[in-house]
């Protein structure tokens, strides 16, 4: 090898080894930026700080490299430290697998969400005593352990039926008392938490309060569990953050409800996001739910996408069944009868029952 050359590349190891301990530095700097923004509650990219540093980076450029080069160099520098400090965020995230690896189990009376597989089933709305009565009777007595109704429904039209609240939520308590049934029922407003608390084992928090951020901070206050759905048009990442702002208040009782999302699709009520409820149960240690019924909107779809789910690890499937759907104050399209949840559960009742399948 020409001596030259190798004094040349000698000089460059020397270089490399200089920017590299450089990069090092500046890494941690930026490290130590970013735990400040996040403890402020700042996002970590601010255009405006890049922009000034691309500006001096330029204007003080001695060459050889053109300036578009430079930019470019040093844009893949920040993003590495972006990328870096985002990691390193996550790393403190409660919801996260590198926080807590193995998984969270949530116990509510017989029921046991991260256990054996679960149904949660129910009407869409608690209508009346004897709805409810006989809903839960029919439930139990197909091993059944979740009990849902809705005492407090959100509504497109302002018009339609709200529910019958307090009411409601006593007779949802009552029927899972008698049947021997946990109950889940959905919290609009932070005024209600208390209230819903009383009477009902899990708090719901629906697909529309993902992002009422006091809510979920209130509901994580109760210490109660809470069964928290996507929300409409939500992301993964936001579902996850609005995880956090419930076991940020001290609450691990968090199960994960993935319900379908909104696409442009028209043929289904949503679109059921199968990948995030798996990359749920991957990413986080929290037990995860599909509602195949707000997913599809559709019977005859319902039990294949519980199947899928089920098959895919999900720890509980969420249908809504109703003695009379087509007297239904609400959504009495997707509810099945009973006839139908017999049907549902003939075809899902091997993946909901392995053990006892296998033997």
């Amino acid at each position: 090898m020409e001596p030259r050359i190798l004094e040349l590349r000698g000089e460059i190891d020397r270089i490399n080894r200089e920017l590299l301990k450089l990069l090092s530095e500046r890494a941690r700097i930026a490290g130590a930026i970013g735990d400040i923004q996040t403890e402020l509650g700042l996002s970590h990219y601010d255009p405006v700080r890049e922009e000034e540093m691309l500006a001096y980076l330029t204007a003080e450029n001695p060459g050889p490299f053109s300036d578009a080069v430079i930019k470019k160099l040093f844009k893949e520098i920040f993003k590495a430290s972006l990328v870096l400090q985002e990691r390193e965020d996550k790393r403190k995230f409660l919801y996260s697998r590198e926080t807590k690896p193995e998984d969270t189990q949530v116990r509510v009376k017989n029921a046991v969400f991260g256990g054996e597989p679960l149904i949660i089933a129910g009407p869409c709305a608690i209508e009346s005593e004897e709805q409810m009565f006989t809903t839960a009777e029919f439930l139990a007595a197909r091993g059944v352990k979740v009990l849902r109704g809705g005492a407090f429904k959100p509504r497109t039209s302002p018009y339609a039926f709200q529910g019958l609240g307090v009411e409601g939520l006593r007779l949802g308590r009552a029927a899972a008392d008698k049947y021997g049934m946990a109950f889940v029922t959905e919290v609009m407003d932070t005024r209600d938490v208390e209230v819903v608390s009383q009477y009902a084992d899990i708090l719901q928090i629906g697909a529309r309060n993902m992002h009422n951020f006091a809510l979920l901070k209130e509901a994580g206050r109760s210490h109660m569990p809470v069964l928290l759905k996507r929300g409409l048009s939500a992301t993964v990442e936001e579902w996850f953050y609005a995880a956090e702002y419930i076991l940020s208040q001290g609450n691990g009782q968090v199960i994960l409800a993935e319900r379908g999302i909104r696409t442009y699709e028209k043929w289904t009520r949503n679109t059921l996001d199968l990948s995030g409820a798996v990359l749920a149960k991957q990413l986080t240690h929290l037990p995860v739910v599909v509602d195949v019924t707000h997913a599809t909107g559709r019977i005859e779809l319902m039990a294949p996408l519980a199947r899928a789910a089920l098959a895919a690890g999900v720890d509980a499937v969420h249908v809504e069944v109703h003695p009379n759907p087509k007297v239904a104050m609400s959504d009495n399209n997707q509810q099945m009868d009973f006839e139908q949840f017999d049907a549902f559960l003939n075809q899902v009742r091997d993946l909901l029952e392995p053990a006892r399948a296998s033997g």
